[in-house]
């Protein structure tokens, strides 16, 4: 028997699916992509994706 996913979760995955998508568009296209680290705003550079 299948389980059905609750809202929460069905949130959860489609944000997943979208940060990989948008990580690996950032990756193609060599663009730096902006994440938060210790608290602050940095780019990462699309070699380090």
């Amino acid at each position: 028997m299948k389980k059905r996913l609750s809202m929460q979760d069905k949130a959860e995955i489609a944000m997943k699916v979208a940060v990989r998508k948008a990580i690996a568009d950032h990756k193609k296209k060599g663009r730096p992509i902006a994440i938060w680290k210790d608290g602050k705003a940095v780019n990462v550079r699309p070699d380090k994706l």
